[in-house]
Formats: structure tokens, C-alpha cells, sequence
């Protein structure tokens, strides 16, 4: 849980960082992000009736409109009223946003895709979230968040994704995923230098151990890599053929580790892969919010929405 508190120019005035210990129920969750918020007004020596509105990315299918969280399956949640919750509790306006959404909407705003018409973020993690800003509006269904790309079929691989379909883009370009390969070639002795520092372990094959193992010479590590960023590649492609945006975003953790890799090979391939006269209207660049995207974004939207005003 990364919670911030922002002046009316969305400066940044304290910030905290906690657990959200979905595992101890929904009710704790709502608890545990309600006092972080208190606590953040107690630091900065504010009162609730201070705050202008709230802003919360959450993982997972959105019922924006009504505040809604459908699913959160690393939470436990299933038609979480988490707007209301909030409202309820500091009597002013809150949107509940998906967590990529608000991520791109953050770099949209403040980060790589700021001057650009249309946004479109990919960020590729332990699975691979989506998001898109459309002429300054985030893209999103009548009812709910969209634009989960982790989920559409980008090959004809058997891996079994979380809605059924085999051969997703999150089965095949994960962080999860590639380190199932990356423990393949650690146990047959084909990475020396991820089996000598971190063995077959899947927990232990982070971000930065794979950017490790890639500099210190492991080849088929960066072969593995280099075959997830063609699937990215491909999804990229998908999207500018789809809706043109003018500014694709890459982020999360293994792009962070690998910036260069990731926007060199993504965007080698998704030019190749869509019609010449679309291939200079776009640029795919690394994110620059890290992890602040979501919060600067989630700000950002309430303000929007409160006051009329879009801070770029």
C-alpha cells in the first residue's frame, strides 16, 4: 500500500508505505487503508475536512461509477464497496480506479507520456497489467475498467491463462512466467551464473537478478527475455493498429531493471509488425514515475473530476 498526500498544485507532502495484508480479510484491508490515511493527515498536522477528495488504484476489474473493486484475487476481494467505504468515512469525494489505469494516468500526466495525446501503458510484472488514456480520458467499458491485455491471446502456446485461454500475453511475458523458463535453464545448467547465485528457486528469480544474470554473460537468459519482449512487441502492435497512441509507456519491475532492453526490442518489433505509415507516430518509452505512477495518477484523476482541471 502506497498512500500519498498531495497540495492543490499535486506536490507530493507526505508519503506512507505499508502492508495491505489482504490475507486478513476484507475488513481489515478497508481498516488498515482507512487509519493509513489518518495517519498521513495526523503526520502533516491536518484535519479530515482538509481533504479535497481521494483517489485509490486498486488491482483488478473496476466498477468505477459506483466504486466497486468486482475482483481482487491477491486480496481476497470480490465486489468490494471500497468508494463508498472511504466517502463514508472522510465525507468527500473519492474514484476508485484500477492500479494500472491510475499508473498510466500518472505518467500521462507527469511522466513519460506527458505531451502526448494518447497514452498507452503496458506493465509487465508478476502478471501484466494494462492501461490506456484516450485524448485525455481514461479508456474504459460503461460499467468497468478495461484494457486487460495480460489477458488477450498473443500465440499458440498451451499455457493455460486466468481466464481459460491458452497462450495469453501474461503466460508468455510475465515476470512469473519468465522466471518458470529461467529455472529450467538454471537446473539444466544452462544460466552458471543464475544457478551459482540464486539456484531454481521461482521466488528468487526477481527483476534485477535477471538483469544481473543477463550482464554477467548468461546468453540463453537474454535469449528468454528477448523472446518475452516479442510478445510484448506483438501486443504493441495490436494497440497501435487498434487505436494509434502517439506515446506507448513501458513499466514495472522488469522494464525498471532493463529499460534499454525492453524499449529497444519492444519497439523493434511492434514497428515491424504494423503498416509503414504508423510507424513514426508512435514512441515506446520507459516509465519515469516508478513506483509513485499510481498515486501521482490517482490524485490527478480526483482533481480532474473535482475541479475540471488536468495538471500536465
Amino acid at each position: 500500500m502506497h498512500c500519498t498526500l498531495f497540495d492543490d498544485a499535486l506536490k507530493p507532502v507526505d508519503t506512507r508505505r505499508r502492508r495491505t495484508k489482504g490475507e486478513q480479510g476484507v475488513e481489515a484491508s478497508l481498516e488498515r487503508i482507512e487509519s493509513t490515511i489518518e495517519k498521513l493527515l495526523e503526520d502533516a498536522k491536518l484535519q479530515k475536512d482538509c481533504l479535497g477528495g481521494i483517489g485509490i488504484g486498486c488491482p483488478g476489474p473496476v466498477e468505477w461509477e459506483k466504486g466497486v473493486v468486482r475482483i481482487a484475487v491477491n486480496l481476497g476481494w470480490k465486489n468490494v464497496p471500497i468508494g463508498r467505504f472511504l466517502q463514508d468515512k472522510f465525507k468527500c469525494p473519492v474514484a476508485v480506479l484500477n492500479d494500472v489505469d491510475a499508473g498510466v494516468y500518472g505518467e500521462y500526466c507527469a511522466g513519460a507520456g506527458k505531451g502526448s495525446r494518447t497514452t498507452f501503458g503496458l506493465f509487465p510484472g508478476t502478471g501484466i497489467g494494462g492501461g490506456c488514456v484516450y485524448d485525455g480520458q481514461i479508456l474504459r467499458g460503461k460499467v468497468l475498467s478495461c484494457m486487460e491485455v495480460g489477458h488477450i491471446k498473443i500465440c499458440g502456446s498451451d499455457r493455460l491463462g486466468a481466464t481459460g485461454m491458452e497462450g495469453t500475453l501474461e503466460t508468455e511475458a510475465s515476470r512469473l512466467a519468465i522466471a518458470g523458463e529461467l529455472a529450467k535453464l538454471a537446473y539444466r545448467g544452462e544460466a552458471p551464473y543464475l544457478q551459482k547465485n540464486v539456484g531454481t528457486e521461482l521466488g528468487a528469480i526477481r527483476s534485477k537478478v535477471i538483469a544481473d544474470a543477463i550482464e554477467n554473460g548468461d546468453v540463453e537468459v537474454a535469449r528468454i527475455v528477448q523472446d518475452a519482449c516479442e510478445m510484448i512487441g506483438y501486443a504493441v502492435a495490436n494497440a497501435v493498429l487498434m487505436i494509434c497512441p502517439d506515446c506507448v509507456v513501458l513499466g514495472g519491475g522488469l522494464v525498471e531493471a532493463m529499460p534499454d532492453l525492453f524499449v529497444k526490442q519492444v519497439a523493434k518489433v511492434a514497428k515491424r509488425h504494423v503498416f509503414e505509415c504508423y510507424r513514426e507516430e508512435f514512441t515506446v518509452r520507459a516509465a519515469e514515475l516508478g513506483d509513485d505512477a499510481a498515486t501521482v495518477g490517482a490524485a490527478s484523476w480526483i482533481r480532474k473530476l473535482t475541479t475540471g482541471e488536468t495538471l500536465r
